[in-house]
């Protein structure tokens, strides 16, 4: 029987593309950089997802993560890569302003409250996740937030997840569950820590990998059925 959920939040609760599309949008026009057209933004979103899979295998830390990913777009654009860094600091404020619900996200986790401990399990800032909790109401609905920068570790360290079994001792490990979209990260965290993990994969897309997925749903209302099946 499941216990405790582990959720992931960016990309998973929230619609973490819709927000990084809305936070660069207003950095830009904020920091006069022009606009930023939607093959601007496709080419950053590819350039970002190709930063946090190094930092999960600690060839970078967090904050080379953060700058060089704008550097890298700055670059390709020709706009002053000085700017990176200020750039990323208002990007974090922005990001935690924006806030979108995957489907469903919202009603699983308030259908939930009360019934199991739930805990959010994030890599995002300090800052931004702080900030979409809140706005987002989530952390309503939260007994733990763990959020890297304050746990000290990224998921899929096993140290970050051993601050989270340390906080819910008592409950075995079988009986928590880890969700969320990322094979690198939160699969691969909840194999590490040794607990069950349900792949949120709303598109369907095609991946071969040798972890463990106990579970794998569409849509989040599947987390519900994935509980009965744990009773």
């Amino acid at each position: 029987m499941i216990k405790a959920i582990l959720w992931d939040v960016d990309g998973t609760l929230l619609d973490f593309l819709a927000q990084e599309e809305a936070a660069i949008r207003n950095c830009f026009k904020q920091m006069n950089l022009g606009e930023c057209d939607d093959e601007m933004l496709k080419d950053y979103s590819y350039i970002n997802s190709t930063y946090w899979p190094r930092m999960e295998r600690g060839e970078l830390t967090k904050k080379e993560v953060l700058v060089n990913r704008f550097v890298e777009f700055f670059g390709k654009y020709g706009i002053d890569t000085s700017l990176a860094e200020k750039f990323n600091s208002l990007y974090q404020t922005k990001l935690g302003e924006t806030i979108r619900f995957m489907p469903n996200g919202l009603e699983v986790v308030r259908n939930l409250k009360g019934k199991l401990i739930q805990c959010a399990a994030t890599n995002g800032t300090k800052m931004a996740a702080r900030r979409k909790l809140s706005l987002s109401t989530l952390d309503q609905y939260f007994e733990y937030i763990f959020i890297s920068e304050e746990v000290g570790y990224e998921k899929p360290r096993i140290e970050y997840y051993d601050v989270i079994l340390d906080t819910l001792k008592g409950i075995d490990k079988s009986e928590i569950l880890m969700i969320g979209d990322s094979l690198t990260s939160d699969m691969q965290g909840g194999n590490n820590a040794g607990v069950k993990t349900c792949f949120y994969n709303p598109s369907g897309k095609k991946y071969e990998t040798d972890l463990r997925i106990d579970y794998e749903i569409n849509n989040l209302n599947e987390v519900l059925d994935v509980l009965i099946v744990e009773l």
